[in-house]
């Protein structure tokens, strides 16, 4: 088991005193049925027992924080869940990050055949001249048309814009350099979450929307030196309380988390989001 809470941590010790409440009021009423024996000895073992119980609880409670692997808030009566899955094996919407240009050429260097981005494309491999109709017919102008761009597209579309193709969100959400390296400063991640909030809110239609963790495979954050995956997380879930996007039930928000990186997430601390 990977430590994420802290046995310090002041929140579990908040919720560990709730408990103790209610198991000292369980207690009294016992003791008032079932008098203790006056006999010295016999309570000492009582109380020794009582103890270890408590203490029992409390480890109990702890690890049980520790191995969470999901978080459940609510923002303005919307449902944000967060889990651990496959993203292509949720139901509703489910938003896939691309860089600026829309590129959909896996080659390893544009786009890495490992990524989300490349899995998206593999797997749709069939569909490909349709999902190339949707970007060229996206309802989007372009910001810039870089015309001495060798490789891949040439149109840059602004970050956060949204391209839908069935039930998926094609995302721009990554600025590339002359090496196609996909890089973003914080500013720009903030303001890509907002706008794609933006555009789900004209899109979803009642819908439930599914996204990853974005940000957390190979793009290059210039203004940090690192940055967590909970950070991350925590970000996205700022970005949409304040998006005043409501999901109205059973509709709802899922960040789907990868297995691979499921040791990095404190679920157990998102709950005071």
């Amino acid at each position: 088991m990977k430590i994420k809470v802290s046995i310090f941590d002041k929140r579990l010790f908040g919720s560990y005193l709730a408990v103790l409440s209610v198991i000292s009021l369980l207690t009294s009423f016992g003791l008032i049925a079932f008098q203790l024996p006056d006999d010295f000895s016999t309570r000492v073992v009582a109380g020794i027992i009582i103890f270890a119980l408590l203490v029992i609880v409390f480890l109990a409670m702890w690890v049980h924080a520790n191995l969470e692997k999901s978080a459940s808030l609510n923002f303005n009566n919307s449902t944000v869940e967060i889990k651990v899955g496959d993203i292509f094996n949720e139901s509703g919407l489910k938003a896939i990050p691309f860089n600026e240009f829309f590129d959909t050429q896996v080659d390893e260097r544009i786009i890495a055949s490992t990524t989300l981005n490349g899995i998206f494309l593999k797997k749709l491999q069939s569909k490909i001249g349709e999902i190339e109709c949707s970007i060229e017919n996206v309802n989007k102008t372009p910001i810039e048309f870089v015309s001495d761009r060798l490789n891949g597209k040439k149109k840059r579309y602004e970050l956060g814009s949204v391209c839908q193709f069935e039930d998926y969100l094609m995302v721009a959400f990554s600025k590339f350099d002359k090496d196609n390296r996909a890089h973003l400063r914080m500013r720009d991640y903030i303001e890509s979450l907002i706008n794609f909030w933006n555009e789900v809110d004209i899109i979803y239609a009642g819908r439930s929307v599914s996204i990853p963790l974005f940000g957390s495979g190979i793009t290059r954050f210039h203004d940090y030196s690192s940055i967590s995956e909970q950070e991350l997380l925590e970000l996205i879930i700022w970005s949409f309380k304040i998006s005043r996007v409501k999901f109205t039930y059973p509709s709802k928000v899922s960040v789907v988390i990868h297995e691979s990186i499921v040791d990095k997430i404190n679920f157990y601390k998102l709950k005071g989001c």
